[in-house]
């Protein structure tokens, strides 16, 4: 690859980290201020809110790179195609696959990238995100200890603390347990504090009382106490064992033996559709820079518009991934539609290196090109009413 192959593939990975970083944050901000009750409910730091919400940035990667690509491949060769730069390298003989080159190296490097997200790191993420969640959501210290409120820990289980002192120490606390059906307990205590040892976890009371009333029975028994320790354990679930999703399964555990563990059990379909899906997804970076180089990689003049052809390649693009989309959904219930991203992938291969190599042009026809020309002088006009900038 020479200087000029060099300066491309340079330019095209650099707009790509810029656009694919800079789209990767939005989306990440927006699905974050979904958890933002770890820190306004949970009492969570905002190192856990951004540990935890960070986990799901592969996954946002993975989604957006093919397309970060596209737009960086775009930008490259528009910017080539101003400075007429194309035309100079087509006039000196260059061939149209010594230009595609850079770009198909910039579409490796990036197909890499997303089958490493897609095989491992995703997953992992996903899987971690699941699990810290579960723990943070577990942490009894985070959730029950909100004083002035009352915490319901489960359907019949309700909790009142008045005040946590800085040392963790509670004061005014009120337990409501209902959990027995023929025996209702309501504890009173002055004090008290969370306990964790290898036995569990335990809220350890000082100074109070258990009321105690039975179902049939008209009065309740009143128990004093001065210390008294209310288990806990429960609601740790700490011997229920996680189960993921298919999308939090590795790429090896989709295939062959695991399909049958009884994790799967009820979603085969599912983890077949998912298989096929990361199997295709590295190969999504590469058919996005086929499709956009054929639309907007041979060389025209200043005064060829590039607009209709940047379209074409857009909605070239968005309807190959919207077909993959359709087959791995359409897939779960129907098996044969699975080999659809697979044939759509394929024709854009063919056809692209057809187009390619022939150096065509690629433009819609005539008389798309016209309507959407109307529309976009209807909508300017429209637009310079609502203003009152019409002349």
């Amino acid at each position: 690859m020479g200087s000029i192959g060099r300066y491309i593939l340079r330019t095209t990975l650099g707009a790509f980290l810029v656009i694919c970083a800079s789209v990767t944050a939005l989306m990440w901000i927006t699905q974050a201020l979904r958890d933002i009750d770890l820190m306004t409910n949970q009492g969570q730091s905002i190192f856990v809110f951004i540990g935890i919400t960070g986990l799901i940035i592969p996954l946002l990667v993975l989604i957006i790179a093919p397309i970060a690509l596209m737009i960086a491949v775009a930008h490259v060769l528009n910017k080539l195609g101003n400075d007429s730069e194309l035309i100079v390298m087509n006039a000196a003989g260059m061939p149209p696959w010594v230009l595609f080159r850079p770009f198909l190296a910039a579409g490796l490097v990036v197909s890499l990238l997303v089958a490493a997200i897609s095989i491992y790191v995703s997953p992992w993420g996903l899987r971690e995100l699941r699990r810290w969640a579960t723990e943070v959501r577990a942490d009894l210290v985070s959730n029950i200890v909100q004083p002035g409120r009352f915490i319901q820990l489960e359907q019949r289980v309700a909790l009142h603390i008045r005040e946590r002192r800085p040392n963790g120490q509670l004061l005014g606390i009120l337990i409501d347990d209902q959990r027995d059906p023929k025996e209702r307990a309501t504890i009173l205590a002055e004090q008290g504090e969370i306990v964790k040892n290898e036995r569990g976890a335990f809220l350890v009371l000082e100074n109070g009382s258990v009321q105690r009333h039975e179902t049939g029975q008209r009065d309740p028994a009143l128990v004093t106490f001065n210390s008294y320790g209310f288990d806990l354990t429960w609601l740790s679930n700490g011997n229920q064992s996680l189960k993921y999703s298919v999308r939090e399964r590795y790429l090896w555990e989709l295939y062959g033996g695991s399909r049958t563990d009884i994790a799967f059990a009820d979603e085969p379909a599912q983890v077949r559709a998912e298989f096929h899906d990361r199997i295709t997804a590295p190969l999504y970076p590469l058919a996005f820079v086929v499709l956009t180089y054929a639309y907007l990689g041979a060389p025209r003049t200043t005064r060829q518009g590039r607009t209709m052809s940047l379209l074409g390649a857009i909605s070239a693009v968005a309807a190959l991934r919207g077909l993959g989309f359709v087959g791995t959904i359409a897939g779960v219930h129907t098996p044969i539609a699975l080999l659809l991203p697979y044939l759509a992938l394929m024709t854009t291969f063919v056809l692209g290196y057809i187009a390619i190599s022939r150096g065509v042009i690629i433009e819609p026809p005539v008389f798309i090109a016209n309507a959407i020309t109307r529309v976009m002088e209807r909508m300017t006009q429209r637009t310079n009413a609502l203003m009152g900038q019409t002349p």
